[in-house]
């Protein structure tokens, strides 16, 4: 039964989420495209609004780039550069600063959401409840970091990083290597997943809309100051 389970979980249920990660978005991009938004409510408490969006943001992109890069790097690749244990203690310290700046920003987002009457009674079920997930998520993932010191030889990050390679390459490694794992680092792997699986229903689709092609126009915006008409041009009074 538990081998099953981690089948369930780490090969099949992974292909499950990127399917409908992928196809969710695209179909809702075509049908719904006037829910295709971010629904921001900054003209509610907006300076909590700042801090706590710029804290999150910045976290959690540093955060994605991280995970992306350290997962998905062949062994063979960095090991050029530096040693799988200097890897880890690299990521576990920048993952830790990112990850503090990103809670803070996100508990601040999520705090203003509940106990807000305004914003919450504008807010739907998925707004908190993705919030919220993240912010589990994030939890999980600063409880990992002691875990992670504790085994400085980096293989536990082998293990995750061979993962997550095979399920991209769709090799899914052996799903019983992953059973000797601690709890957070597995209930990390599945609740991540499942943000994947929930984001075309949510509002976080707003990231496909992120202006990328604005770096790398080829012309600059003209923004033209209306000039006062002069007095005899001006409608008498």
């Amino acid at each position: 039964m538990r081998d099953f389970i981690f089948q369930l979980l780490f090969v099949w249920y992974p292909y499950v989420c990127l399917t409908v990660f992928l196809l969710g978005s695209l179909i809702r991009f075509d049908r719904e495209q006037y829910t295709w938004r971010a629904s921001s409510s900054q003209m509610l408490r907006k300076r909590q609004l700042t801090w706590g969006s710029n804290l999150f943001h910045a976290g959690i992109l540093f955060l994605l780039l991280g995970h992306t890069v350290g997962l998905l790097t062949p062994t063979s690749v960095y090991t050029l550069v530096m040693t799988v244990e200097q890897k880890q203690l690299i990521a576990v310290a920048a993952g830790g600063v990112a990850g503090v700046v990103c809670f803070v920003g996100l508990t601040m987002l999520l705090h203003r959401r509940l106990f807000d009457v305004r914003i919450r009674s504008t807010s739907s079920a998925m707004d908190i409840a993705i919030l919220a997930l993240m912010w589990l998520q994030l939890c999980l993932g600063l409880l990992t970091l002691p875990l992670s010191l504790a085994h400085s030889d980096g293989s536990v990050m082998l293990i995750l990083s061979y993962w997550a390679q095979g399920i991209v390459t769709l090799h899914p490694v052996d799903p019983a290597t992953l059973q000797g794992l601690a709890w957070p680092y597995l209930t990390h792997l599945v609740l991540g997943m499942t943000l994947f699986l929930v984001f075309p229903f949510s509002r976080l689709v707003h990231i496909w809309s992120a202006p990328v092609w604005y770096l790398g126009r080829r012309g600059y915006q003209v923004v033209r100051t209306r000039r006062p008409q002069p007095a005899s041009r001006r409608p008498a009074e």
